[in-house]
């Protein structure tokens, strides 16, 4: 079974045609191959392929301002499929919708993607609105 490892063209269009007023946030749900899925066959652990992707796309997500706003070391999904399991979570800020459009079409970035394609199993990438917490839940 292949999971979700990059948006669909309409996908990244829906996410680019909303307001782009402000920052936005980027939550990320990461599940690891054991194994890295290289094209190339080159021997590496998903861990250790996402740390590659880590480490070179690191200069070109700050580079259009981009920070981890939050990051967690998923432990147990409560609610939810029991199947489904997550090795990296965390909130990616961008100044705006259009820095990350920026990232993503980068020449640079473009030519690393790979490691994140080889070692994600899984993911979910989800576009909020930051906005001021309440004290109860709905608010």
């Amino acid at each position: 079974m292949t999971g979700n490892i990059d948006p669909t063209r309409e996908q990244f269009a829906a996410m680019m045609k909303l307001p782009d007023e402000g920052p936005i946030h980027m939550l990320n749900l990461i599940r690891l191959r054991e194994k890295a899925a290289y094209e190339d066959g080159r021997d590496a652990t998903g861990a250790e392929a996402y740390a590659a992707y880590g480490k070179e796309s690191g200069p070109i997500f700050t580079g259009v301002g981009g920070r981890i706003a939050h990051a967690w070391d998923p432990k147990l999904t409560l609610i939810g499929p029991e199947a489904e399991r997550w090795d990296i979570a965390f909130i990616a800020e961008y100044p705006n919708a259009a820095a990350f459009g920026e990232m993503v079409k980068d020449p640079a970035y473009q030519a690393i993607v790979f490691h994140r394609q080889a070692a994600v199993s899984d993911s979910r990438l989800i576009r909020l609105q930051p906005r001021d917490g309440g004290s109860v839940f709905g608010s």
